[in-house]
């Protein structure tokens, strides 16, 4: 027997903004149906509904045709629906059968009261990997397997509730390509069995080995579900990214004909293959590619954060020896990275002290600055960067996403750079914080500072870079320039083989 899992006139409001509006979709059991959408378009809040995470503001959520309501993710899993988050959840010291049943050991009567039932906790987890068709010894400890075995386990977890419906959010980010086809069979296993697969992904050019049907969400709303079959790159695109008004480059910004980046033949085991290009004075290079394509793996080569095996970076005609984030730094290269709480910021400090983080060796004397000194520097670019702050004091993590971004593009322009690479700058920022950032860049650019834009948002290259690069599997695979090629036309050409 199939499950149906099906939402009538889903509407989820926050402060300020709609994240679902009158959303009516619904998932058959026996079918993987891949869920897709840029970031924001509702997928995400989509999905924490069906866990029981996030409550609607209206409408009816229906499962094997009844209403349902769900309050928690215990609610969720009683309905018979399970998640598995790109996260895991596991416990490292503990055995694969004990997560698998984590927090439902059997028992049983034993000396002094209760004890666990060991036999009757392998026994049950191993029914459970051999209902998935898949062989992993239960009483080996989750820390001694790799990423695609461990994906496994948080799997069997699931499964060990026999959910009807089983949600996978992003599983094949952290996975091999040979990890990844595993995966995908044990997934066509589950689906042949009734279960009804939810499968979010990013890697749009999975979609063909694994899915049967695809569902786009836009702006909140359910665009439409096609069978794989007329999912065509074009035909995604369009569902996707709709008409698109452009903003149009102010006219004014014109790169100059200086090299001040040339990598040549960059190369890294497994992400990189030969990568070459160059920047010039000025320009605003824009890096187009999928998720997986290398795009961050390429930045952080550059900026010295990750090795690479061959090939070469070049500064203002001087090759880079040995590079490193200070090396770099040291010759004019800042990299503001995707994750900016994690790795831009010390959300425990100011503002100030964030924005002094970069150029301490600039901003001290003789090894020693001083708060009037630091402040100095930072009130110029707090109004510069226009940060909406109350005091240069306050914790950078009570502002919002925008400003703890020009929090971050502050602290490297103390630095005085020549090229800065953006991975990902306008992720989790409103429409006008977006395109303030867009203006820093602009007015970089008038002052001949040179950057690298990385951006899921093919719509944002687009509309900031002078020169648009793309890759694909690691490989520089074209070149467009914005002028002559549509938000569609792009996408596909970063989407076919």
């Amino acid at each position: 027997m199939t499950a149906k899992l099906q939402t009538i006139g889903i509407r989820k409001e926050y402060p300020g903004t709609v994240a679902l509006d009158n959303v009516s979709v619904s998932f058959d059991g026996g079918k993987v149906h891949a869920l897709i959408g840029k970031n924001g378009a509702g997928k995400s809040t989509l999905v924490k509904i069906f866990a029981g995470a996030v409550q609607p503001t209206s409408g009816t959520l229906l499962v094997d045709g009844q209403e349902v309501v769900l309050r928690s993710p215990r609610d969720a899993f009683a309905k018979g629906i399970a998640t598995v988050y790109q996260e895991l959840s596991l416990v490292p010291s503990l055995s694969v059968a004990e997560n698998i049943l984590l927090g439902r050991l059997p028992m049983r009567d034993g000396w002094g009261g209760c004890v666990v039932d060991w036999p009757q906790v392998f026994a049950r987890a191993q029914a459970v990997l051999d209902g998935m068709q898949t062989s992993l010894d239960v009483r080996t400890t989750v820390a001694g397997l790799g990423v695609a075995q461990q994906q496994i386990v948080e799997i069997a977890k699931a499964m060990s509730f026999k959910p009807a419906v089983l949600m996978l959010d992003e599983p094949t980010s952290a996975l091999a390509q040979h990890e990844t086809q595993n995966l995908f069979r044990l997934l066509r296993n589950l689906a042949e069995k009734g279960v009804a697969i939810i499968y979010i992904t990013h890697r749009l050019q999975e979609l063909p080995q694994i899915a049967d049907t695809v569902t786009v969400v836009r702006d909140g709303k359910h665009v439409g579900s096609i069978p794989i079959a007329d999912a065509t790159p074009h035909t995604i695109a369009r569902m996707m990214f709709g008409e698109v008004i452009r903003k149009e480059r102010p006219t004014d910004l014109q790169a100059g004909t200086e090299p001040v980046l040339e990598v040549r033949g960059l190369g890294r085991r497994g992400k990189l293959h030969g990568v070459s290009f160059t920047l010039y004075s000025g320009e605003i290079l824009g890096i187009a590619g999928l998720l997986g394509s290398g795009r961050t793996e390429l930045l952080q080569a550059v900026f010295g954060a990750e090795p690479f095996d061959e090939g070469e970076i070049v500064l203002a005609g001087q090759p880079v020896r040995g590079a490193t984030p200070a090396r770099m730094k040291d010759r004019g290269v800042a990299f503001t990275p995707e994750n900016r709480k994690e790795q831009a910021l010390v959300q425990c400090l100011s503002t100030r002290a964030n924005m002094c983080l970069a150029s301490l060796d600039r901003i001290s004397s003789f090894g020693f600055t001083t708060r009037a000194r630091e402040r100095a520097v930072v009130n110029r670019l707090i109004e510069q960067l226009a940060v909406r702050v109350h005091d240069a004091e306050q914790a950078v993590s009570a502002l919002s996403g925008g400003n703890q971004q020009k929090v971050v593009v502050g602290k490297w322009l103390n630095t005085n750079p020549r090229v800065i690479l953006f991975d990902e700058p306008t992720r989790g920022i409103d429409v006008q914080a977006k395109q303030q950032i867009f203006q820093i860049m602009w007015d970089l650019s008038r002052q001949g500072i040179s950057s690298i834009f990385v951006s899921s948002e093919l719509e944002e290259l687009l509309e900031v870079c002078h020169r648009i690069i793309i890759l694909k599997k690691g490989t520089l695979a074209g070149e467009v320039r914005p002028g002559s090629v549509s938000v569609d036309q792009l996408f596909v050409q970063c989407m076919e083989q």
